[in-house]
């Protein structure tokens, strides 16, 4: 397992690389532009300058999160044609850096979807919050309104530009059906997939957050049926899932022990995280450790260490504790106390397992 953090750029994050390399086993940032806009071709001496600070500070970028699809290419609008292109010239100037991993979502309009930011937990600390009734009674505008209300860090997935037009993008996707997104991402994939292969670039879906249709828009990567449905689209080592333990999570429903198991050879890139749900269907996320949430975090680390994992890792989101100040679940102190503690599993699970061979090869012999 390969242990990464995100960064979100000089500016633009409150953690700096010096911080993150000194987090034990952090081998890169997990980075993205987040100034260039959805469908726009990423400018090179960009994506060269983000290269040479992480050189600097001895980290790779080997996994970009995310290069944002246009919303024209989930309606399946004519004018996606333009915008894959954009895309498929992304991905070639990503490769002469060395990425390996792209992440990236298809869900409309929302990246994620959150009531509360900085909800008060019984410790003092704070962290994202979902709360069902309230989506159900408070009109898009206003929570676009709330959540990027005095921001001085952008947010990923509310990009101004775009929720600019929000009402136009709802109009847009009236009467959209789950069979419909499906397609318009098959002809993404079809489009993608052989770029990506041609430069050994692993497409690596995002789960939808939370994993179930928010507003009336239709959702997709929401089960583990519907993992094996993407993946079905084009059945390519390179169209591939980041399995996001928090994402799923938010359903108890969901079997993420089985994902790891059925999907790790298509699973390039994993976040690991916690979140509680409530009877209500509220949820809140949590520390990483096990017992304070309701995701099994020690079951899925070992089930990666039982699978020989050697993909991309990284903490997600994380509480905002001890006073810190930074962007809503991207602080560095719960994130970074998150991976050790999922070093600490891993390495348990690892030696056990090390530790069985040698007994059974003693015996067997």
């Amino acid at each position: 397992m390969k242990m990464t953090f995100r960064w979100f750029g000089e500016g633009n994050d409150t953690v700096t690389l010096d911080q993150i390399r000194q987090i034990p086993g952090v081998e890169g940032i997990v980075w993205s532009l987040h100034d260039v806009p959805a469908g726009d071709e990423w400018p090179m001496d960009k994506i060269l300058a983000i290269k040479a600070q992480a050189d600097r500070a001895g980290l790779h970028l080997n996994v970009v999160e995310s290069v944002n699809i246009h919303e024209d290419i989930k309606l399946g609008l004519p004018s996606r044609d333009l915008y894959i292109e954009n895309y498929k010239k992304t991905i070639a100037k990503l490769a002469q850096v060395g990425v390996k991993v792209i992440c990236y979502n298809f869900m409309p309009v929302f990246d994620w979807l959150r009531t509360d930011l900085h909800k008060e937990m019984a410790d003092g600390s704070t962290a994202l919050f979902y709360e069902k009734s309230r989506i159900a009674n408070i009109a898009p505008l206003e929570l676009v309104k709330q959540i990027n209300e005095n921001s001085t860090l952008t947010m990923p997935g509310w990009e101004p530009e775009r929720l600019a037009h929000l009402t136009k993008l709802f109009e847009a996707y009236k009467g959209m059906t789950e069979e419909q997104l499906f397609d318009n991402a098959k002809y993404f994939l079809d489009a993608i997939i052989p770029v990506a292969a041609e430069h050994d670039i692993k497409m690596a879906i995002h789960p939808d957050d939370p994993p179930w249709p928010i507003f009336g828009l239709p959702r997709i990567i929401t089960s583990q049926a519907n993992v094996r449905r993407y993946l079905a689209l084009h059945d390519s080592p390179y169209n591939c899932i980041t399995l996001c333990s928090g994402s799923f999570g938010a359903n108890p429903a969901n079997d993420i022990v089985s994902m790891v198991h059925e999907f790790i050879d298509r699973i390039p890139f994993t976040h690991i995280r916690n979140v509680r749900v409530y009877d209500n269907g509220d949820f809140i996320e949590t520390s990483h450790r096990t017992q304070d949430g309701t995701v099994d975090i020690e079951g899925i680390v070992k089930a990666y260490a039982e699978e020989g994992y050697e993909g991309f890792c990284r903490p997600d989101h994380g509480r905002h504790i001890w006073d810190e100040q930074c962007r809503p679940g991207y602080g560095l102190y719960d994130r970074a106390l998150g991976i050790m503690y999922l070093w600490g599993l891993w390495d348990g699970y690892r030696r056990t397992a090390a530790e069985a061979a040698v007994k059974g090869s003693v015996i067997g012999s």
